[in-house]
């Protein structure tokens, strides 16, 4: 096929790559960071419940009732929520609406692979600010990407492929130094520790912050494609009135995820699950000889034995065994694998594998 119609900078750039996904259900997926527990049974119900006569019409253009339930439950108006097609969208308007091309667009390596697709994509140049040693940002972040203009700053927190968290105390503080726009991605902070992290009324009060949320992860509807945004309402108004698509939540979309967010009690049950086993697969890896980052997020980080097998290794024996890890060919992660939070017989099963690849008694 010709690419002589292509831009420039589409031509040059390369695609995301997304997690393998099996069509075998026997395979245990522990590779795409999606919830081992189903949506919670208020979903099932609203879309038993949904009349499918309502098809004919457009949904709400601004997903209007699921922006009042989620204003209701983070305290804040809605006009501060944006709903978009998975927090992925919201990436995308942050820079369709904020960046030009040619602009600077901060991350921190290793971060999520659709960042640079994304900023490619809308011409921008990526700045990487790389990251330390223990996953933090450097004391020179802000510093560093005011020197290099940038317009956005990715901040992914819980981070990821670490799950390591940032405090709202060191956020505000790179905000309040920071020229430009900063996306905090909250992907994963419905598996927090701390019960008590919560950034909602620093976003909203901020001029340069926007928070992202999804359904993907905490209310395990991932191929629900569902999330929102929080910040302050200038932030929100030219991507809800201008750059949205429209209509970019169909009708069925739109209910199941007010029936998710108003169900909070089975959030809360299924978020006590995660971390518990989280705990006890850090644990159960650290006895087999890997060294297991600190985490916040329904995953783990796991930097395999010295004296073994190499992490792509043992992510071909596991692919054989029919299990799913990732492994991110790139600096700082070629003798890591990520590993998804699973159930308890997922995770045993795991260890067993992991125990005869790795020869341990």
């Amino acid at each position: 096929m010709t690419t002589e119609f292509q831009r420039p900078n589409i031509f040059a750039m390369t695609g995301y790559t997304p997690g393998e996904q099996s069509a075998d259900p026997a395979t245990i997926k522990l590779n795409t960071n999606e919830n081992p527990y189903p949506p919670s049974p208020q979903v099932f119900d609203a879309l038993q419940q949904f009349d499918a006569a309502h098809l004919r019409r457009y949904p709400n253009p601004t997903a209007s009732d699921f922006r009042l339930a989620a204003a209701k439950l983070h305290g804040v108006a809605p006009e501060q929520i944006i709903a978009t097609r998975g927090g992925d969208e919201l990436l995308r308007l942050i820079l369709t609406t904020f960046v030009d091309p040619g602009d600077s667009v901060a991350v921190a390596e290793p971060s999520y692979s659709l960042y640079p697709v994304l900023t490619a994509i809308q011409g921008g140049q990526l700045f990487d600010l790389g990251l330390t040693s223990d996953w933090r940002l450097a004391p020179d972040f802000v510093d560093r990407a005011n020197k290099a203009r940038c317009k956005v700053a990715f901040i992914v927190n819980p981070h990821a492929p670490s799950g390591a968290l940032m405090d709202e105390a060191s956020l505000r503080t790179i905000a309040e130094a920071f020229n430009g726009l900063i996306l905090i991605d909250e992907a994963y902070v419905d598996f927090v520790s701390n019960a008590g992290h919560d950034l909602t009324q620093f976003a909203v009060k901020a001029d340069n912050v926007v928070l992202l949320r999804t359904l993907s992860k905490g209310y395990g509807l991932a191929g629900l494609r569902f999330g929102y945004g929080i910040g302050h309402a200038r932030l929100i108004e030219p991507m809800l009135t201008k750059t949205r698509d429209s209509y970019n939540l169909d009708a069925i979309s739109q209910s199941l995820a007010v029936a998710a967010i108003q169900d909070q009690g089975y959030i809360e049950e299924t978020r006590r699950q995660v971390i518990e086993a989280r705990l006890e697969l850090q644990v159960a890896l650290g006895a087999l000889g890997f060294e297991v980052a600190p985490s916040h997020a329904n995953f783990v980080l796991a930097t395999v034995p010295r004296s073994g097998p190499s992490a792509l290794s043992i992510y071909q024996a596991l692919k054989s065994k029919q299990i799913l890890v990732r492994y991110f060919d790139q600096d700082r992660l070629r003798d890591k694998l990520r590993i998804t939070v699973g159930t308890p017989e997922e995770q045993h099963q795991l260890i067993k594998a992991l125990r005869e690849i790795l020869q341990r008694d």
